[in-house]
């Protein structure tokens, strides 16, 4: 089955740093601070890798919008078991108001290109948790789509594709091609070895850019403040049930 799969990865502050905005409220602080590739993109980028060990997928593609730092994550992709990647170049500062609309234009732009069969994507990212690019690219390509899979099975021309909900799980069919994104318990990503690290180097990293594609990426909202979360006041021991109600009722809530 010839099913080419193009796969999103974004470059996230990675998930372990402490996130600081800056002094003048614009953003977060980027300069200097770890990334990575989003948690959910590696799960999307592992889903895809099976399906090819599966012989169900023919090629996984990489993609990845944003500075020419974005080559990092795509090697990571490469070194999990992508075989190319594109990175659709974006400099800072325009990569800071790229929109999931902008990149959802890129992504069905490449899927023409490219005749892809499936497009993986994480749920979200976890700086803006936006969860819209998949549902953005599906209906820009008029594609069926499972979002938040925790388990797909392709069956022909068809894909099962069982979903977490809020009430539990639902499992539904949608026709291919289909864009599905990835939620938690999809599946639990490999470590890259070594070997497959230095192969990652020697493969092919496709530059593109927006005007290449002829996609306008214009933001279509405007930040107006960053703001940290408010501090969490301490909280305070009571003796009995009556000191409790004094509090309540001192502070307006009963």
């Amino acid at each position: 089955m010839a099913l080419r799969v193009l796969v999103g990865c974004k470059r996230v502050i990675d998930y372990a740093v402490k996130v600081r905005v800056k002094p003048d409220k614009t953003g977060v602080v980027t300069d200097g601070v770890k990334h990575s590739i989003n948690p959910f993109d590696e799960i999307a980028i592992e889903e895809a890798v099976r399906l090819k060990e599966k012989k169900i997928a023919s090629e996984v593609v990489a993609i990845s919008c944003g500075p020419k730092q974005c080559q990092e994550t795509l090697r990571t992709a490469l070194a999990m078991g992508a075989d190319r990647a594109i990175h659709v170049e974006v400099p800072e500062p325009q990569s800071h108001t790229l929109e999931p609309l902008g990149v959802a234009k890129i992504f069905s732009k490449l899927a023409k290109e490219e005749d892809a069969g499936l497009i993986i994507v994480g749920k979200q990212a976890i700086d803006d948790d936006c969860n819209q690019t998949g549902q953005i690219t599906a209906a820009l390509l008029d594609w069926p789509q499972g979002t938040f899979a925790s388990e797909i099975t392709v069956e022909g021309e068809h894909m099962k594709v069982i979903r977490e909900i809020d009430g539990g799980l639902e499992t539904i069919k949608v026709k291919m091609p289909a864009v599905v994104s990835a939620d938690l318990r999809l599946n639990e990503p490999r470590y890259a070895t070594l070997p497959n690290i230095m192969k990652a180097k020697k493969k092919k990293i496709d530059v593109k850019t927006p005007a290449d594609l002829g996609v306008d990426i214009a933001p279509r909202t405007e930040v107006l403040s960053v703001e940290d979360p408010p501090v969490r006041q301490a909280g305070s021991k009571v003796e009995d049930v009556t000191e409790l109600v004094g509090k309540l009722k001192s502070h307006g809530f009963v």
